[in-house]
């Protein structure tokens, strides 16, 4: 829901875009009652867990390809190995218009692709540490969705996890596309934030976060 005082669209760097409110509360509530079905089909919704043996503070689930640390399968090779949930269509054409309104060219937006999505959910208590979304063969843009209690969202360099970064604050309904120079930037979230008249999205409590990206694995 918008607040009072409006937000406006911001350029966090080169080819990365923050674009306020672009979800309407009907979109925001139809992607929290489909995360709910597939945070359900199979084996559900988990914590990851990394190669050095510590958990994952978000919950995850995947559609088109299945991450976990650090590559992509067909199968959710470490939960019970069974397929994927395909991701569908009406997903996909959410992205090409999030890319058309964020680069403002619907041209390039027609041949946006996305076979990914990864799905978090941030409780009171969760977190991100910066990181690079590199496990994808295709360097084309990550579309990212926010629904839910709000965030901080840090959006770093292309180097290191060090500065520069950029805090900007994530809402409900929020946008962020990363292309282009900034597609390999570190990116996190140190924090949620409080959370005071959250739009009734059907989400009972923290933060959903959907993000679309293109595999390049054929």
């Amino acid at each position: 829901m918008p607040g009072l005082i409006p937000r406006e669209r911001r350029v966090l760097a080169p080819g990365a875009v923050h674009v306020p409110d672009w979800l309407d509360l009907d979109r925001q509530r139809e992607l929290v009652r489909a995360c709910r079905e597939w945070a359900s089909e199979g084996p559900g919704i988990r914590a990851a867990v990394m190669p050095n043996g510590g958990q994952m503070s978000v919950r995850s689930v995947c559609l088109g390809w299945h991450w976990y640390p650090y590559r992509y399968s067909r199968t959710r090779d470490d939960q019970d190995g069974s397929p994927v949930t395909p991701l569908p269509d009406w997903l996909g054409d959410l992205g090409r218009d999030a890319l058309a309104e964020a680069y403002d060219d619907p041209e390039r937006a027609r041949g946006y692709r996305p076979d990914i999505a990864l799905i978090n959910h941030y409780d009171a208590g969760a977190k991100m540490g910066l990181h690079r979304d590199s496990d994808e063969e295709s360097l084309e843009p990550v579309v990212s969705f926010s629904i839910g209690a709000p965030c901080l969202f840090r959006f770093g360099n292309t180097e290191n996890r060090g500065r520069p970064w950029t805090d900007v604050e994530l809402h409900s309904g929020d946008l962020v596309v990363f292309g282009d120079e900034s597609r390999l930037a570190y990116h996190g979230v140190p924090k949620l934030l409080p959370a005071f008249d959250l739009p009734d999205t059907g989400l009972a409590a923290g933060r959903l976060n959907i993000t679309l990206r293109v595999s390049g694995l054929g």
